[in-house]
């Protein structure tokens, strides 16, 4: 089953802009109760962006007195294109999505993708699971196995496939290729539908830690193809390793492909707005890390520190000033 992406209305940038800039002379936030409405493009529910941009809309909501509201959707290929096409205002995206997209590569390749980012949030991990019965302890082991990677559209299918290529394994024939998010391929291995599932998120990731509570799941290394990946697409792939018992079971620590999260939006958002965004997201840090412990790595010394995509000038702007 495939995540159905919804849709909202949207407000105007331009009338958001001018609001904000009416209501608080160009540096406040506007006051509570602004007739505004801000939409954040998420993920699945059993991941990381979904309860995260929950938080997000509540804080935006709270201080920016803007109606903000999360919408889950199939993750980062879809939420580029939800912030490009206006179906969305705010999105979360995997820093490799957002290099294709501005790029014009991949899934982007003919698209004109006009997007900034307002800051590096969190890193994702691919986490490739299975259960203990299945015997595959490996990448290579997927080898002619039901194998999930992930949602269409999602930056966790991006790097599924990517992996997959680099252990020589090929997704169209190799393996018996199905699609799910994060709470799918978490019940399709307690049913035995699947063997195995690609995941790229937070930690910990809320269906993964439900999984883990069987005894039974088993976390796939995946870090040694980390230099292969970044060789061929970009430095923004890195080795890291997911913290022994993370996940409950989990004795040792497991290396695993990582990438950046970021938040985009338009590159057309009033540059104010950008500015009151990303300082209310980074200002809620202690609020918006209740939510999910994935929010402690909010940091403004380091969200601007992106190569692969533009910073917004609101963004940093803000940046400059909690540092200087």
């Amino acid at each position: 089953m495939v995540v159905t992406t919804q849709r909202r209305s949207l407000a105007v940038f331009a009338a958001a802009g001018a609001l904000l800039l009416a209501a608080c002379g160009g540096g406040e936030t506007a006051a509570p109760g602004a007739d505004r409405s801000l939409s954040i493009a998420t993920g699945g529910t059993g991941g990381v962006y979904y309860p995260y941009g929950g938080g997000m809309a509540t804080v935006l909501s709270e201080k920016l007195g803007v109606t903000a509201t999360a919408q889950e959707t199939n993750a980062s290929v879809d939420n580029v294109l939800l912030v490009q096409d206006g179906g969305a205002d705010i999105a979360f995206a995997l820093g490799d999505t957002v290099a294709d997209a501005v790029g014009g590569k991949a899934q982007f390749e003919g698209r004109e993708i006009t997007i900034c980012t307002l800051g590096k949030l969190y890193n994702n991990f691919t986490q490739t699971v299975t259960t203990s019965g299945t015997g595959i302890r490996t990448v290579a082991d997927l080898r002619g196995k039901r194998v999930s990677v992930g949602s269409p559209g999602s930056g966790t299918e991006v790097i599924a496939l990517r992996i997959l290529e680099a252990a020589g394994i090929n997704p169209e024939t190799d393996i018996q290729r199905s699609q799910l998010g994060a709470g799918e391929t978490a019940q399709a291995l307690r049913d035995g539908t699947i063997d195995a599932g690609f995941w790229s998120g937070g930690l910990p990731t809320g269906a993964l830690v439900d999984l883990a509570t069987t005894g039974q799941m088993v976390v796939i290394p995946t870090g040694e193809y980390a230099d292969e990946l970044a060789s061929t697409f970009g430095p923004y792939y890195i080795s890291e390793d997911i913290p022994a018992n993370t996940y409950q079971g989990q004795a040792e620590p497991s290396p695993q492909v990582v990438v950046p999260n970021v938040l985009i939006v338009r590159s057309d958002m009033p540059q104010q707005l950008q500015q009151d965004i990303t300082r209310t997201i980074f200002e809620s840090k202690a609020q918006l890390a209740a939510v999910h412990p994935a929010a402690n790595d909010l940091d403004p010394a380091t969200a601007g520190d992106v190569g692969f995509v533009e910073v917004c000038p609101g963004a940093k702007a803000y940046f400059d000033q909690a540092t200087g």
